[in-house]
C-alpha cells in the first residue's frame, strides 16, 4: 500500500513538474510551424531521391555481379 502512495506522489509531482515547463516553452507561430514543415518536407524529397538513386545503382550493381 506504501509503494502505490509513493508511486502515486511521484506521477502527481512528475505531472506538476511537466505542466510548469510547457509554459516555459515558446511556442512557435502558425507561420513558423508552416515555414519548419515545408524545409522537413523539401528535406525528406531530397534524402528519399538520393536513396532511391543509391538503391537503384547497387541493384543493377549487384545483379551485374551476380549475372
Amino acid at each position: 500500500m506504501v509503494k502505490i502512495k509513493l508511486i502515486i506522489s511521484r506521477i502527481g509531482r512528475f505531472l506538476r513538474e511537466a505542466k510548469v515547463e510547457l509554459k516555459r516553452v515558446t511556442w512557435p507561430t502558425p507561420k513558423e510551424a508552416l515555414a519548419s514543415t515545408s524545409v522537413v518536407i523539401v528535406v525528406v524529397m531530397i534524402v528519399s531521391l538520393f536513396l532511391g538513386i543509391v538503391d537503384l545503382g547497387l541493384t543493377r550493381i549487384i545483379r551485374l555481379v551476380l549475372g
